[in-house]
């Protein structure tokens, strides 16, 4: 495979911090990654992994038939404890994560105490031959799911201030909610300005200001 589409399915998947729109499997993309042998693809796994457990069609058992040699079954088995191990340190807590901890052996619970351990420390981490960077590890996790954590912020908040205009928008004319948030923002007004806030503006927002109204309001939407 191309490193482009390669790096086409790692993009979806979380890395480098980018979506794309195209549909794919997300097991076979998983797998792909796994044998291309880029450390620093490996090191993104985690992210990836936690994106991939997302879909519908996420089986880390087709996953694992998918890589025919033993060196690459024993790279993703080291990969996902590690994810594990990262995931328990971060707070992360995913469905697939609890079926795939419920399966695993004394052994590899141990091992996923000692990636946590090491990564705690930022020691090197070994996934099968792999040794791996636990800060570049860290950090891109970190900013991975900070940014998505933006992201989600921003958009709330951008729904929260088309409500607004929305809302506005029903009670005040364009001039009346110019003035409504000049006043807002505590700028001055004009004399002109000041007489036709007292007349129109001031009277809608000191109904809009009264609780029973409100209430009542509400009431009647529940109706």
């Amino acid at each position: 495979m191309k490193n482009k589409q390669l790096l086409e399915k790692a993009s979806r998947l979380g890395y480098p911090l980018l979506e794309s729109k195209e549909s794919f499997d997300v097991n076979e993309a998983l797998a792909e990654l796994v044998k291309a042998k880029n450390v620093r693809f490996l090191e993104g796994f985690p992210v990836m992994l936690a994106n991939a457990a997302k879909e519908d069609g996420f089986d880390y058992v087709r996953v694992e038939a998918l890589l025919k040699s033993k060196t690459d079954k024993e790279v993703l088995k080291g990969l996902s404890l590690l994810s594990l191990a990262l995931y328990k340190a971060n707070g992360l807590y995913l469905d697939w994560t609890r079926a795939f901890e419920s399966k695993l052996t004394t052994k590899q619970k141990e091992q996923v105490k000692f990636f946590r351990e090491a990564l705690s420390h930022g020691a090197q981490v070994k996934a099968g031959s792999y040794r791996l960077n636990s800060d570049r590890l860290q950090n891109m996790f970190q900013n991975y799911f900070t940014l998505k954590d933006q992201e989600a912020r921003g958009m709330s908040a951008k729904h929260e201030e088309m409500s607004l205009e929305f809302a506005l928008s029903q009670v005040f004319s364009s001039k009346q909610k110019d003035l409504f948030r000049k006043k807002l923002k505590g700028e001055p007004l004009t004399k002109t300005e000041r007489e036709y806030f007292s007349r129109a503006v001031k009277k809608k927002t000191a109904a809009l200001a009264n609780p029973e109204l409100h209430r009542l309001a509400q009431k009647v939407l529940q109706n």
